[in-house]
């Protein structure tokens, strides 16, 4: 279990056994998710909404792939709670931005 996020959630993260990397540089996510991959290891990561949103090779392929890692988005602490995945964007575009 790893979290990738801002510093004030990985405290919480780490309280409850998760290894954390707090506020990462891009680098770093890319280099998480290609050491996962390299090791062929089965993972659960959660990241927050501003490490989904980068552009990071690696975090990408483990999304379009899925498999033995599972990749999970958090709001911010202090953010209005907002769905915020590709399935709640394709909803949205459906039937309209007030879901």
């Amino acid at each position: 279990m790893l979290f990738l996020g801002e510093d004030s959630l990985a405290e919480g993260f780490s309280v409850i056994g998760f290894e954390t990397h707090p506020n990462p540089a891009p680098a770093e996510v890319d280099r998480v998710f290609r050491e996962l991959l390299a090791a062929r290891d089965q993972a659960f990561v959660i990241v927050d909404d501003a490490v989904m949103n980068m552009d990071v090779e690696h975090l990408k392929r483990v999304r379009r792939e899925g498999g033995r890692i599972v990749v999970v988005a958090v709001p911010p602490l202090a953010a209005p709670p907002k769905l915020g995945s590709e399935v709640a964007d394709r909803l949205a575009s459906m039937f309209g931005a007030g879901l």
